[in-house]
Protein backbone atom coordinates (compact mmCIF):
# COMPACT_ATOMS: atom_id res chain seq x y z
CA UNK A 1 0.00 0.00 0.00
CA UNK A 2 1.52 3.46 -0.67
CA UNK A 3 0.87 6.69 0.34
CA UNK A 4 0.03 9.77 -1.16
CA UNK A 5 3.12 11.00 -2.73
CA UNK A 6 5.02 7.29 -3.54
CA UNK A 7 3.03 6.04 -6.52
CA UNK A 8 5.82 6.74 -8.46
CA UNK A 9 5.59 9.95 -9.39
CA UNK A 10 8.19 11.52 -6.89
CA UNK A 11 7.60 15.37 -8.36
CA UNK A 12 3.90 15.14 -7.77
CA UNK A 13 3.05 17.74 -5.47
CA UNK A 14 1.07 16.46 -2.61
CA UNK A 15 -2.03 17.82 -1.53
CA UNK A 16 -1.47 20.34 1.58
CA UNK A 17 -3.09 19.23 4.62
CA UNK A 18 -4.60 22.25 7.25
CA UNK A 19 -1.95 23.12 9.17
CA UNK A 20 -2.21 22.77 12.76
CA UNK A 21 -2.47 25.76 15.28
CA UNK A 22 0.55 24.52 17.52
CA UNK A 23 2.52 24.43 14.27
CA UNK A 24 1.68 27.92 13.20
CA UNK A 25 3.17 28.98 16.40
CA UNK A 26 6.47 26.74 16.27
CA UNK A 27 7.28 27.44 12.62
CA UNK A 28 6.50 24.29 10.58
CA UNK A 29 6.32 23.57 7.56
CA UNK A 30 2.64 22.72 5.83
CA UNK A 31 3.04 18.59 5.68
CA UNK A 32 5.84 17.89 7.48
CA UNK A 33 6.90 15.89 10.23
CA UNK A 34 7.71 16.73 13.26
CA UNK A 35 11.27 15.35 12.91
CA UNK A 36 12.00 17.69 10.34
CA UNK A 37 11.17 21.41 11.43
CA UNK A 38 15.24 21.69 11.92
CA UNK A 39 15.58 20.61 8.36
CA UNK A 40 16.76 23.30 5.98
CA UNK A 41 15.05 24.84 3.04
CA UNK A 42 18.11 24.64 0.56
CA UNK A 43 18.02 20.97 1.46
CA UNK A 44 14.62 20.22 -1.11
CA UNK A 45 16.34 23.52 -3.41
CA UNK A 46 14.21 25.84 -2.42
CA UNK A 47 15.38 29.44 -1.74
CA UNK A 48 13.49 32.10 0.39
CA UNK A 49 11.77 34.86 -1.25
CA UNK A 50 13.16 38.09 0.13
CA UNK A 51 9.76 39.63 0.61
CA UNK A 52 7.74 36.85 1.63
CA UNK A 53 7.24 38.17 4.89
CA UNK A 54 7.63 40.06 8.17
CA UNK A 55 9.96 38.85 10.72
CA UNK A 56 9.35 35.60 12.54
CA UNK A 57 7.80 35.91 15.90
CA UNK A 58 10.83 34.52 17.62
CA UNK A 59 12.60 38.04 16.50
CA UNK A 60 16.02 36.01 15.41
CA UNK A 61 15.88 37.83 11.65
CA UNK A 62 15.18 34.83 9.78
CA UNK A 63 13.18 34.44 6.81
CA UNK A 64 10.21 32.32 6.81
CA UNK A 65 10.68 28.55 6.02
CA UNK A 66 8.60 27.62 2.65
CA UNK A 67 6.82 24.35 2.13
CA UNK A 68 7.08 21.47 -0.70
CA UNK A 69 4.08 23.24 -2.57
CA UNK A 70 5.51 26.77 -2.37
CA UNK A 71 8.58 25.40 -3.51
CA UNK A 72 6.77 24.12 -6.75
CA UNK A 73 5.61 27.39 -7.37
CA UNK A 74 2.18 26.99 -5.15
CA UNK A 75 1.58 28.72 -1.61
CA UNK A 76 -0.06 27.74 1.49
CA UNK A 77 -3.66 28.82 1.75
CA UNK A 78 -2.78 31.24 4.64
CA UNK A 79 0.00 32.18 3.93
CA UNK A 80 -0.82 35.82 2.27
CA UNK A 81 -3.32 36.03 5.12
CA UNK A 82 -1.09 35.55 7.38
CA UNK A 83 1.03 38.08 6.16
CA UNK A 84 -1.70 40.75 5.62
CA UNK A 85 -2.45 40.44 9.09
CA UNK A 86 0.77 41.16 10.31
CA UNK A 87 2.51 43.05 8.27
CA UNK A 88 0.30 46.00 8.93
CA UNK A 89 0.73 45.54 12.80
CA UNK A 90 4.11 45.51 12.34
CA UNK A 91 4.24 48.55 10.38
CA UNK A 92 2.32 50.30 12.76
CA UNK A 93 4.72 49.58 15.21
CA UNK A 94 7.62 50.75 13.58
CA UNK A 95 6.13 53.86 12.80
CA UNK A 96 5.66 55.00 16.44
CA UNK A 97 7.50 58.31 16.46
CA UNK A 98 7.83 60.28 20.22
CA UNK A 99 9.20 63.09 18.46
CA UNK A 100 6.20 63.81 16.31
CA UNK A 101 3.56 62.75 19.67
CA UNK A 102 5.47 65.90 21.58
CA UNK A 103 5.38 68.05 18.95
CA UNK A 104 1.70 67.48 18.64
CA UNK A 105 1.21 67.96 22.15
CA UNK A 106 3.29 71.16 21.63
CA UNK A 107 1.68 72.58 18.27
CA UNK A 108 1.25 76.34 19.37
CA UNK A 109 4.42 76.36 20.47
CA UNK A 110 6.31 74.72 17.56
CA UNK A 111 3.72 76.81 15.41
CA UNK A 112 4.97 80.25 16.77
CA UNK A 113 8.38 79.82 17.37
CA UNK A 114 10.73 82.14 15.24
CA UNK A 115 13.71 80.14 16.22
CA UNK A 116 14.90 76.45 17.79
CA UNK A 117 15.29 78.74 21.19
CA UNK A 118 12.24 79.52 21.81
CA UNK A 119 11.13 76.11 21.34
CA UNK A 120 13.71 75.01 23.95
CA UNK A 121 12.71 77.54 26.34
CA UNK A 122 9.77 76.78 26.11
CA UNK A 123 10.04 72.85 26.68
CA UNK A 124 11.93 74.03 29.34
CA UNK A 125 9.04 75.87 30.67
CA UNK A 126 6.74 72.75 30.39
CA UNK A 127 9.39 70.58 32.68
CA UNK A 128 11.58 69.04 29.87
CA UNK A 129 15.04 68.60 30.65
CA UNK A 130 18.05 67.16 29.40
CA UNK A 131 17.08 64.21 30.70
CA UNK A 132 13.76 63.66 29.59
CA UNK A 133 15.45 64.65 26.20
CA UNK A 134 17.62 61.63 26.48
CA UNK A 135 14.23 59.53 26.24
CA UNK A 136 13.38 60.93 22.12
CA UNK A 137 17.43 60.13 21.92
CA UNK A 138 18.45 63.87 22.07
CA UNK A 139 21.43 64.61 23.96
CA UNK A 140 19.90 67.70 25.47
CA UNK A 141 16.39 70.30 24.89
CA UNK A 142 18.47 72.31 21.92
CA UNK A 143 19.07 69.43 19.94
CA UNK A 144 15.30 68.10 20.68
CA UNK A 145 14.10 71.30 20.09
CA UNK A 146 16.31 71.86 16.60
CA UNK A 147 14.07 68.76 15.20
CA UNK A 148 10.94 69.74 16.32
CA UNK A 149 11.38 73.39 14.61
CA UNK A 150 13.18 71.61 11.69
CA UNK A 151 9.66 69.81 11.24
CA UNK A 152 7.01 71.76 11.90
CA UNK A 153 5.26 73.21 9.10
CA UNK A 154 4.90 77.01 8.80
CA UNK A 155 3.09 79.64 6.30
CA UNK A 156 5.48 80.68 3.27
CA UNK A 157 5.98 84.24 4.68
CA UNK A 158 6.85 82.66 8.04
CA UNK A 159 9.69 84.95 9.01
CA UNK A 160 13.50 82.79 9.18
CA UNK A 161 14.67 82.16 12.09
CA UNK A 162 16.67 85.28 13.80
CA UNK A 163 19.87 85.25 15.45
CA UNK A 164 19.12 84.96 19.18
CA UNK A 165 21.26 87.42 20.58
CA UNK A 166 19.86 90.22 17.96
CA UNK A 167 19.13 92.21 21.15
CA UNK A 168 18.42 95.98 20.46
CA UNK A 169 21.14 98.55 20.98
CA UNK A 170 21.35 101.29 23.46
CA UNK A 171 20.76 103.87 20.69
CA UNK A 172 21.21 107.49 21.66
CA UNK A 173 17.50 108.53 22.47
CA UNK A 174 17.44 105.62 24.67
CA UNK A 175 20.64 106.72 26.43
CA UNK A 176 18.80 110.40 27.27
CA UNK A 177 15.36 108.24 28.41
CA UNK A 178 17.46 106.82 31.05
CA UNK A 179 19.50 109.91 31.68
CA UNK A 180 15.54 111.68 31.66
CA UNK A 181 14.59 111.25 35.71
CA UNK A 182 18.18 112.31 37.48
CA UNK A 183 17.84 115.50 35.09
CA UNK A 184 14.28 116.14 36.01
CA UNK A 185 14.75 115.22 39.86
CA UNK A 186 18.37 117.39 39.58
CA UNK A 187 16.17 120.77 38.52
CA UNK A 188 13.43 120.08 40.73
CA UNK A 189 16.20 119.81 43.45
CA UNK A 190 17.72 123.26 42.30
CA UNK A 191 14.84 124.88 42.61
CA UNK A 192 13.57 124.13 45.78
CA UNK A 193 17.38 125.15 47.45
CA UNK A 194 16.44 128.85 45.35
CA UNK A 195 13.24 129.29 45.82
CA UNK A 196 11.31 129.53 49.46
CA UNK A 197 7.29 129.82 50.62
CA UNK A 198 4.42 128.61 48.41
CA UNK A 199 6.99 129.13 45.41
CA UNK A 200 9.24 126.26 46.83
CA UNK A 201 5.61 124.20 47.86
CA UNK A 202 4.88 124.91 43.74
CA UNK A 203 7.89 123.59 42.79
CA UNK A 204 8.10 121.18 45.09
CA UNK A 205 4.68 119.53 43.48
CA UNK A 206 5.63 120.14 39.87
CA UNK A 207 9.13 118.76 40.11
CA UNK A 208 7.58 115.06 41.47
CA UNK A 209 5.13 115.13 39.11
CA UNK A 210 7.99 115.72 36.18
CA UNK A 211 10.27 112.64 37.65
CA UNK A 212 7.40 110.48 38.07
CA UNK A 213 6.51 111.25 34.29
CA UNK A 214 9.74 110.53 33.50
CA UNK A 215 10.57 107.42 35.23
CA UNK A 216 6.88 106.34 33.68
CA UNK A 217 7.99 106.80 30.16
CA UNK A 218 11.19 105.10 31.03
CA UNK A 219 9.75 101.91 32.28
CA UNK A 220 7.66 102.40 28.81
CA UNK A 221 10.82 101.71 26.58
CA UNK A 222 13.72 100.49 26.75
CA UNK A 223 15.40 97.91 28.76
CA UNK A 224 13.18 98.10 31.56
CA UNK A 225 10.01 98.02 29.44
CA UNK A 226 7.48 94.97 29.84
CA UNK A 227 6.42 95.49 26.06
CA UNK A 228 6.38 92.43 24.67
CA UNK A 229 8.12 90.00 27.03
CA UNK A 230 4.78 89.46 29.85
CA UNK A 231 1.59 89.12 28.11
CA UNK A 232 -1.41 91.15 28.91
CA UNK A 233 -3.36 90.42 31.82
CA UNK A 234 -0.02 89.00 33.88
CA UNK A 235 0.36 92.35 36.30
CA UNK A 236 -0.56 91.31 39.85
CA UNK A 237 -2.75 94.07 41.62
CA UNK A 238 -0.76 96.64 43.91
CA UNK A 239 2.86 96.36 42.59
CA UNK A 240 2.65 100.26 41.26
CA UNK A 241 1.42 101.27 44.63
CA UNK A 242 3.85 99.39 46.71
CA UNK A 243 6.66 101.23 45.31
CA UNK A 244 5.01 104.67 44.97
CA UNK A 245 5.04 104.30 48.81
CA UNK A 246 8.53 102.57 49.06
CA UNK A 247 10.00 105.77 47.24
CA UNK A 248 7.83 108.07 49.00
CA UNK A 249 9.17 106.70 52.42
CA UNK A 250 12.39 107.56 50.83
CA UNK A 251 11.83 110.83 50.59
CA UNK A 252 9.37 111.82 53.92
CA UNK A 253 9.58 108.48 56.14
CA UNK A 254 12.66 108.50 57.96
CA UNK A 255 12.30 112.40 59.04
CA UNK A 256 8.67 111.49 59.81
CA UNK A 257 9.94 108.57 62.44
CA UNK A 258 12.72 110.58 63.89
CA UNK A 259 10.30 113.45 64.89
CA UNK A 260 7.55 110.98 66.04
CA UNK A 261 9.92 109.21 68.12
CA UNK A 262 10.83 112.69 69.59
CA UNK A 263 7.21 113.95 70.02
CA UNK A 264 6.65 116.11 66.24
CA UNK A 265 6.57 116.32 64.10
CA UNK A 266 5.71 119.98 64.55
CA UNK A 267 4.58 120.86 60.87
CA UNK A 268 4.78 120.15 57.58
CA UNK A 269 8.11 119.31 55.43
CA UNK A 270 9.56 122.60 54.02
CA UNK A 271 11.66 121.03 51.31
CA UNK A 272 15.00 120.91 53.71
CA UNK A 273 16.66 118.62 55.70
CA UNK A 274 16.84 120.91 58.65
CA UNK A 275 13.06 121.71 59.41
CA UNK A 276 10.27 120.51 61.24
CA UNK A 277 9.82 117.36 59.28
CA UNK A 278 13.10 116.54 57.47
CA UNK A 279 13.06 115.71 53.42
CA UNK A 280 15.66 113.11 52.37
CA UNK A 281 16.78 114.73 48.97
CA UNK A 282 20.19 113.65 48.58
CA UNK A 283 19.11 109.63 48.46
CA UNK A 284 15.94 110.41 46.53
CA UNK A 285 18.40 112.36 43.42
CA UNK A 286 21.06 109.09 43.93
CA UNK A 287 17.52 107.03 43.39
CA UNK A 288 16.44 108.96 40.41
CA UNK A 289 19.97 109.59 38.57
CA UNK A 290 20.16 105.65 39.56
CA UNK A 291 17.88 104.61 36.61
CA UNK A 292 20.50 105.53 34.17
CA UNK A 293 22.46 102.72 35.51
CA UNK A 294 20.03 100.22 36.35
CA UNK A 295 19.10 100.71 32.75
CA UNK A 296 22.38 99.74 31.56
CA UNK A 297 22.64 96.80 33.70
CA UNK A 298 19.90 94.89 32.33
CA UNK A 299 20.12 95.74 28.92
CA UNK A 300 23.52 94.04 29.39
CA UNK A 301 21.69 91.15 31.45
CA UNK A 302 19.73 90.65 28.43
CA UNK A 303 22.07 90.96 25.77
CA UNK A 304 24.70 88.35 27.72
CA UNK A 305 22.02 86.08 28.57
CA UNK A 306 20.84 85.99 24.85
CA UNK A 307 24.37 85.06 23.54
CA UNK A 308 24.75 82.41 26.60
CA UNK A 309 21.15 80.96 25.17
CA UNK A 310 22.73 80.52 21.76
CA UNK A 311 26.45 78.91 22.52
CA UNK A 312 24.92 76.57 25.43
CA UNK A 313 23.94 73.15 24.45
CA UNK A 314 21.73 72.04 27.85
CA UNK A 315 19.91 73.61 30.64
CA UNK A 316 22.50 73.04 33.32
CA UNK A 317 25.06 74.79 31.27
CA UNK A 318 23.00 77.61 30.86
CA UNK A 319 21.85 78.13 34.05
CA UNK A 320 25.45 77.60 35.26
CA UNK A 321 26.71 80.38 33.08
CA UNK A 322 23.62 82.98 33.71
CA UNK A 323 23.88 82.50 37.44
CA UNK A 324 27.08 84.85 37.31
CA UNK A 325 25.97 87.14 34.69
CA UNK A 326 23.06 88.33 37.23
CA UNK A 327 24.96 88.86 40.07
CA UNK A 328 27.76 90.78 38.07
CA UNK A 329 25.02 92.95 36.62
CA UNK A 330 23.44 93.68 40.12
CA UNK A 331 26.99 94.16 41.28
CA UNK A 332 27.36 96.96 38.64
CA UNK A 333 24.12 98.91 39.70
CA UNK A 334 24.86 98.55 43.34
CA UNK A 335 28.46 99.94 43.03
CA UNK A 336 27.44 102.93 40.45
CA UNK A 337 24.52 103.59 43.07
CA UNK A 338 26.65 104.10 45.98
CA UNK A 339 28.75 106.13 43.75
CA UNK A 340 25.60 108.52 43.21
CA UNK A 341 25.07 108.52 46.58
CA UNK A 342 28.40 109.59 48.05
CA UNK A 343 28.56 112.27 45.25
CA UNK A 344 24.77 113.44 46.24
CA UNK A 345 25.75 113.88 49.61
CA UNK A 346 28.88 115.96 49.05
CA UNK A 347 27.24 118.16 46.71
CA UNK A 348 24.33 118.85 48.82
CA UNK A 349 26.00 118.87 52.02
CA UNK A 350 23.64 116.07 53.50
CA UNK A 351 23.61 112.69 54.89
CA UNK A 352 23.35 110.65 51.80
CA UNK A 353 21.63 107.24 53.74
CA UNK A 354 23.47 104.80 51.95
CA UNK A 355 22.17 101.78 53.81
CA UNK A 356 18.48 102.90 53.17
CA UNK A 357 19.46 104.33 49.68
CA UNK A 358 21.21 100.77 48.42
CA UNK A 359 18.78 98.56 50.06
CA UNK A 360 15.80 100.00 48.51
CA UNK A 361 17.67 100.39 44.76
CA UNK A 362 18.20 96.89 44.61
CA UNK A 363 15.22 95.63 45.65
CA UNK A 364 13.65 97.91 42.66
CA UNK A 365 15.74 96.66 40.63
CA UNK A 366 15.54 93.12 41.23
CA UNK A 367 11.56 93.45 41.36
CA UNK A 368 11.54 95.04 37.59
CA UNK A 369 14.26 92.41 35.87
CA UNK A 370 11.57 89.90 37.53
CA UNK A 371 9.03 92.04 36.26
CA UNK A 372 10.46 92.22 32.24
CA UNK A 373 11.00 88.46 31.86
CA UNK A 374 7.92 87.61 33.31
CA UNK A 375 7.83 87.17 36.48
CA UNK A 376 5.15 89.08 38.33
CA UNK A 377 4.09 87.96 41.81
CA UNK A 378 7.22 87.31 43.54
CA UNK A 379 8.07 90.76 43.14
CA UNK A 380 4.83 92.01 43.99
CA UNK A 381 4.96 90.14 47.58
CA UNK A 382 8.71 91.61 48.06
CA UNK A 383 7.40 95.32 47.53
CA UNK A 384 4.15 94.72 49.28
CA UNK A 385 5.88 93.12 52.56
CA UNK A 386 8.52 96.15 52.47
CA UNK A 387 5.70 98.56 52.13
CA UNK A 388 3.93 97.24 55.01
CA UNK A 389 7.17 96.70 57.24
CA UNK A 390 7.67 100.23 57.39
CA UNK A 391 4.06 101.34 57.75
CA UNK A 392 3.42 99.49 60.43
CA UNK A 393 6.72 100.85 61.87
CA UNK A 394 5.13 104.35 61.78
CA UNK A 395 1.85 103.60 62.69
CA UNK A 396 3.13 101.81 65.73
CA UNK A 397 5.01 104.90 67.00
CA UNK A 398 1.57 106.85 67.06
CA UNK A 399 -0.41 104.16 68.03
CA UNK A 400 1.67 104.21 71.23
CA UNK A 401 0.61 107.96 71.86
CA UNK A 402 -2.93 106.49 72.83
CA UNK A 403 -3.43 105.30 77.01
CA UNK A 404 -2.38 101.98 77.66
CA UNK A 405 -0.50 101.71 73.94
CA UNK A 406 2.63 102.56 74.99
CA UNK A 407 4.57 99.39 74.34
CA UNK A 408 3.70 98.74 71.13
CA UNK A 409 6.28 101.65 70.25
CA UNK A 410 9.13 99.85 71.77
CA UNK A 411 10.53 97.57 69.29
CA UNK A 412 11.15 100.57 67.09
CA UNK A 413 12.10 102.76 69.39
CA UNK A 414 15.03 100.48 70.22
CA UNK A 415 15.91 100.20 66.66
CA UNK A 416 15.93 103.86 66.08
CA UNK A 417 18.29 104.09 69.10
CA UNK A 418 20.95 102.09 68.08
CA UNK A 419 21.08 102.84 64.40
CA UNK A 420 18.92 105.60 63.80
CA UNK A 421 15.61 106.04 61.97
CA UNK A 422 16.92 105.12 58.98
CA UNK A 423 17.43 101.15 60.02
CA UNK A 424 13.38 100.40 59.79
CA UNK A 425 13.58 100.67 55.72
CA UNK A 426 17.05 99.09 55.67
CA UNK A 427 15.68 96.11 57.26
CA UNK A 428 12.68 96.01 55.63
CA UNK A 429 13.86 96.36 52.06
CA UNK A 430 17.22 94.73 52.27
CA UNK A 431 15.08 91.10 53.56
CA UNK A 432 13.07 91.43 50.37
CA UNK A 433 16.00 92.12 48.44
CA UNK A 434 17.78 89.48 49.55
CA UNK A 435 14.68 87.02 49.36
CA UNK A 436 14.48 88.44 45.44
CA UNK A 437 17.88 87.70 45.05
CA UNK A 438 17.76 84.42 45.74
CA UNK A 439 14.65 83.72 43.49
CA UNK A 440 16.01 85.71 40.59
CA UNK A 441 19.09 83.34 40.71
CA UNK A 442 16.83 80.55 40.31
CA UNK A 443 14.67 81.99 37.54
CA UNK A 444 16.41 84.25 35.64
CA UNK A 445 18.58 81.36 35.25
CA UNK A 446 16.21 79.15 33.13
CA UNK A 447 15.95 79.45 29.04
CA UNK A 448 12.25 80.13 29.32
CA UNK A 449 12.66 83.27 31.15
CA UNK A 450 14.81 84.46 27.88
CA UNK A 451 12.37 83.38 25.79
CA UNK A 452 11.49 86.01 22.76
CA UNK A 453 8.08 87.47 22.95
CA UNK A 454 5.96 88.62 20.35
CA UNK A 455 6.10 92.08 19.89
CA UNK A 456 9.41 92.49 21.81
CA UNK A 457 11.18 95.72 21.37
Amino acid sequence: MTTPGESGHPFTPTTPQPRPASDHAKGLRPGSAPDERDRSVTAVGTHPHPASGPLSASGSGEQPRLGAGAAAGGATPDSGAASERRVPGAARRGAVDPVKALMHRHRDLCERAVDPLEIAAGLEAHGVTDRTAARFRHRDVFSLAEEMYARVSRAPEAPSAPVAADVPRMTVDRVVLSLLPGALCAAAVTGLRLTEGRTRLAVAVAGVLAVALGVRTLLRRGPLSTLGHTPAGTSTPGTRAWTYWLIAYAVLGDGLLGAAVTGGPDGLPDGTATGPWPLAVAPALALALGCAPATWAAHLFAVRARRRLAASRGLEEFAASVRPLLLAAFGLFLGALAALLAVCGAVLHQPAGPAQALTLGALLLLARLLTIHGFTHAPAVALGAAATVEAVAQASVFAARLPGCGPLATPVDSLVAAWGPGCVPALACGTAALALLVHATRTLSRASAHARGEGQP
